[in-house]
């Protein structure tokens, strides 16, 4: 059971777990209080669903070098894999 920190802390047990990771009291603070933040973010589009033209433009925002001479399972590999 987690320890009561009081009125400013809204999520005791999440509070708790961020600071054994090594957060600042303010930062799992500001992390457990936040009514969003134990909550799955969005979905993004299954790479295979994509065109292969954008797999190219996100290798090239990420950084993947010889994306230009790649097909499309090799752009999903690569994407996958960095």
């Amino acid at each position: 059971m987690a320890k009561d920190h009081g009125p400013h802390i809204k999520n005791d047990a999440q509070y708790e777990e961020l600071r054994k990771q090594g957060m600042s009291q303010s930062k799992a603070a500001r992390i457990a209080n936040d009514p969003n933040s134990g909550k799955k973010g969005g979905k993004a589009e299954k790479y295979e669903d994509r065109t292969k033209k954008d797999l190219y433009e996100k290798a090239k925002q990420v950084g993947i070098e010889g994306r230009s001479k790649m097909n499309k399972e090799e752009l999903i590999k690569a994407l996958r894999n960095n």
